[in-house]
């Protein structure tokens, strides 16, 4: 068992978006996303398929040519390879984030 205390979850001192990973194994990776009210989600597509939760805030996901609200409880998948981003973030944003297999950069 793995108990990841990830503290409190904060964008990058400059204000920007920021990932941190908590947690590795070869299967999978976690971290979490945050994202403040206003700050640009620069992510390009991944080559691992990914999961996101939205744990607090407000914003908008676009991926697959589909666009919705990112709210609190919300679950989101992508998969390898596809163009996705949140934007339009009103409530600074924290965001689950689980990659399989885990996270090894962009394709």
């Amino acid at each position: 068992m793995e108990i990841v205390d990830a503290g409190r979850f904060l964008p990058a001192p400059d204000g920007t978006a920021r990932y941190v990973e908590q947690l590795r194994v070869p299967a999978l990776s976690v971290g979490t996303y945050s994202i403040p009210a206003g700050a640009v989600d620069d992510q390009e597509p991944h080559a691992e398929d990914e999961i996101y939760v939205v744990l607090s805030g407000r914003g908008t996901f676009s991926a697959g040519g589909r666009t919705i609200d990112a709210v609190p409880g919300r679950t989101l998948f992508v998969p390898a390879g596809e163009d996705h981003r949140f934007h339009d973030v009103t409530e600074d944003l924290t965001v689950l984030v689980f990659f399989a297999p885990a996270y090894t950069g962009r394709p």
